[in-house]
């Protein structure tokens, strides 16, 4: 099902980042660091009961000024109410009622966006509960109190939060069996001119998906009589007001995007070349296990010769090395240059992601494979690999049984999957791998 998101946000030094990492912490799912991931953890995948969801830290910089701290404040409201299913508003006992809680208290009323209200620090219930009930002053619900560093009413809150989420429209948008294509990228790149270009040459219906729309409007594309659900993290309208949240803002806007999409479309400026954040971004895709194409915008600003698109290739493979799988294209959505292969790369790689390998066929691709390079070895023993399955798909997931999983190096790990690709193609998404010893459920 399509998860739904959870945004904390609140003034600084309230608790923020102590509560997302109990949270995180606490449903053992937290994402761990991958090359091109941003090292601070903006976001995690996290699960409550049976319910998975992402959960977002929007805290930032911490100014001195008081001023600077109700802007601030404002813009993480801002990306809350933008991105987020459910908000937690969080406050601090000890601190009080202040007025910068109040004016986001009113952003937020205005939002229609559900609220959930925590009273962080009340370590003792005897001792703060009447100071609990300042809060109700905000008029945005009933306070919950808890203490995040001592980890004290996170059930009750995680019980709250979770009863806001609408499993319907999660069930419906796991029901919708179209093409979901996530475009994602730095701002100014050109997400929304493509979007724009292929609804114009396409003559198709633009429409708002109930309910699964966050900011931006989803857009259904027609190409070839197939229909293609285009999520644009661009938006429907810029916030020219966050400016020093700019990098932070856009990946919390492409974590909601790529959670909703089966592939997403990473777009690059071919002017400004690979950044960091191109990276960044690219990692969201990479570690939910969507496929992925990497499409090189404004192509026809650049001066080529023969070699310019190798160049151009080994230099954003450099950068994102750690999804040798991506496939590129080189496009210009100006001069409609390539733009509608594009559908093409699109279907290959959803078919790819969904792709099922027959049990018996892949365990003789697998002993073939373990015949060219011997398993590796350690003090004498040798690893042994019994028997391979594929478990699941999007993205292909493949269950390896083996003798001891301590004896099963990465590396040899990657020449498995090498050796899978070379006979099955999977061009375009990731492939994962479970190691279970034979004994193991």
């Amino acid at each position: 099902m399509s998860k739904p998101v959870v945004a904390i946000i609140g003034r600084p030094n309230v608790g923020k980042s102590t509560l997302f990492n109990v949270i995180a912490g606490n449903t053992i799912s937290i994402v761990k660091d991958t090359p091109g991931v941003t090292r601070d953890r903006i976001y995690a995948d996290c699960t409550w009961l049976d319910m998975n969801f992402t959960l977002i830290d929007t805290g930032g910089i911490e100014p001195e000024s008081s001023d600077i701290i109700l802007s601030q404040m404002r813009e993480q409201a801002q990306i809350a109410i933008d991105t987020a299913d459910v908000i937690i508003f969080l406050t601090d006992v000890r601190q009080g009622l202040v007025d910068a809680d109040l004016k986001v208290a009113d952003m937020l009323r205005k939002s229609r966006k559900t609220v959930v209200l925590t009273v962080n620090k009340v370590d003792s219930l005897q001792k703060f509960g009447n100071d609990v009930y300042e809060f109700y002053n905000m008029g945005i619900g009933e306070p919950v109190p808890i203490s995040a560093s001592s980890k004290l009413g996170i059930g009750d809150l995680l019980d709250i939060v979770s009863s806001h989420f609408d499993k319907k429209i999660m069930a419906e948008a796991e029901e919708d069996d179209r093409p979901k294509v996530a475009i994602i990228g730095k701002p100014n790149v050109g997400k929304s001119s493509i979007i724009n270009k292929l609804i114009g040459s396409n003559r198709v219906i633009v429409s708002a998906m109930a309910g699964t729309t966050r900011d931006a409007i989803d857009t259904v594309i027609s190409h070839n009589k197939k229909e293609y659900v285009f999520i644009d993290t661009a938006g429907i309208r810029r916030k020219n007001k966050i400016k020093e949240d700019l990098e932070r803002y856009s990946i919390i806007r492409a974590v909601t995007a790529v959670e909703r999409a089966d592939i997403t479309v990473l777009v690059i400026d071919a002017c400004e070349g690979v950044s960091e954040q191109d990276a960044k971004i690219a990692g969201i895709a990479h570690e939910r296990g969507k496929g992925i194409i990497v499409a090189v915008n404004k192509w026809d600003l650049i001066s080529k010769d023969n070699s310019t698109m190798n160049k151009y290739l080994d230099d954003i493979k450099r950068v994102l090395s750690f999804i040798p799988y991506a496939e590129y294209i080189f496009i210009s959505a100006l001069t409609n240059q390539r733009l509608y292969k594009l559908f093409d790369l699109i279907d290959m790689v959803i078919e790819n992601h969904a792709l099922r390998i027959q049990t018996g066929v892949l365990n003789e691709i697998i002993t073939e494979a373990t015949v060219l390079q011997q398993p590796p070895s350690d003090k004498g023993k040798r690893l042994k690999i019994f028997y391979t399955t594929q478990a699941a798909v999007k993205p292909p997931t493949f269950v390896v049984f083996v003798n001891n999983k301590e004896l099963m190096h990465f590396s040899y790990v990657r020449y498995l999957e090498n050796k899978i690709r070379e006979a099955f193609g999977f061009r375009g998404v990731p492939l994962k791998f479970i190691i279970r010893e034979r004994n193991e459920n």
